[in-house]
């Protein structure tokens, strides 16, 4: 009896009361884990941020991780989108000078008319072709590109705000140069149409470049 009762008080001292909210872990390898013990009427709310397990039917063990980030979606674009960018943004860039030597030169034919010096005439036909071309080859250029990123949502409704104003600008200045630019030398009134369509289409197509140049990132 003797015996009996010392072993009986020595496995006793080494017992670990555990109540039904608590649990004792000892976990050396799990040591950057933060382990939760839950009661059975509680569910545990899981995030992108912890796992939920469960263990018994008394409860559950909520393991906190780290932040598990989603990683964007990607867009598959063929090997000539950024040269047909490239292109497309440094004839974009040409246009402005085009712009500036159109404008003195179209303001000499505006005011003077006939009498308009010889430079100013050769520039402005040479400038409206020059301009021609220029868009022709940002016309295609982005709406190639615009087709090929279409599924790609950032910037999506920029881009297509810029193809559309672009498109626009196009038949503005086809507007101008192949009808008006005839009718402007025998009556004033087309003359200040052609100036006012043209001078419309450049601040167009100048508002719509600088806005792709600052926000389409």
């Amino acid at each position: 009896m003797l015996v009996l009762g010392v072993l009986t008080l020595l496995l006793g001292s080494r017992a670990v009361a555990v109540g039904p909210d608590t649990a004792a872990l000892h976990t050396s390898s799990l040591d950057t884990l933060r382990l939760v013990w839950s009661r059975p009427a509680e569910r545990v709310r899981g995030t992108t941020d912890t796992a939920s397990i469960v263990t018994s039917d008394t409860g559950f063990l909520s393991v906190s991780a780290d932040t598990i980030r989603r990683r964007r979606r990607s867009v598959d674009v063929s090997e000539w989108y950024s040269r047909r960018l490239t292109i497309h943004r440094y004839v974009a860039y040409a246009t402005i000078p085009v712009f500036a030597l159109q404008y003195a030169a179209g303001n000499e034919l505006f005011t003077k008319g006939a009498s308009a010096p010889t430079w100013a005439k050769t520039m402005h036909r040479v400038g409206a072709t020059s301009l021609a071309a220029m868009f022709t080859v940002n016309t295609v250029t982005g709406a190639w590109n615009w087709w090929d990123s279409r599924s790609a949502s950032n910037g999506r409704v920029l881009r297509t705000i810029h193809a559309l104003t672009m498109l626009g600008t196009d038949a503005a200045f086809t507007y101008a140069g192949a009808k008006l630019s005839e009718e402007a030398e025998n009556s004033n009134d087309k003359r200040r149409l052609h100036r006012k369509v043209a001078l419309i289409s450049i601040g167009v197509s100048t508002a719509s470049g600088v806005a792709m140049k600052l926000w389409n990132r």
